[in-house]
């Protein structure tokens, strides 16, 4: 039983080891368009339930478009929007705080952003990670 306990405990490391995913296009970018690669938690192992965390997510962009919000979903709940805190064309990073899930459990959380190009708000593409929230 122990053994058993052993390799799920060890698949699930593995999983949150796993870097975030997105299908991502290849296709050229638009005049003024976004698009995420990933997403990244800066934070190592489980989350504690209902905390805000800095998420860094990563994109490439036609120009410098206004990047206005970033939300969030989790195996089906939200979307939750928050506030982009900082963005980097430089480098390609969006900074934004959020916060995990009130419930334990795994999940798979997808992120979007809100952007203003021709003057209207576009969302972007789906970037994808697994998470694991816990009480601490």
């Amino acid at each position: 039983m122990k053994s058993i306990f052993m390799v799920a405990l060890m698949a699930v490391a593995v999983l949150l080891m796993v870097p975030s995913c997105a299908t991502v296009s290849t296709k050229p970018l638009a005049p003024g368009e976004v698009r995420l690669l990933g997403i990244n938690i800066r934070e190592i192992g489980d989350l504690a339930a209902n905390l805000q965390y800095p998420v860094n997510i990563s994109f490439e962009a036609d120009g410098r478009p206004e990047i206005t919000r970033a939300c969030f979903s989790w195996s089906g709940e939200g979307p939750y929007c928050f506030e982009v805190t900082d963005v980097n064309y430089g480098s390609g990073t969006i900074k934004v705080d959020f916060r995990s899930p009130a419930n334990t459990g795994h999940y798979t959380l997808e992120s979007y952003v809100l952007y203003i190009r021709d003057e209207r708000t576009r969302s972007t593409n789906v970037v994808r990670t697994l998470i694991s929230v816990i009480f601490k």
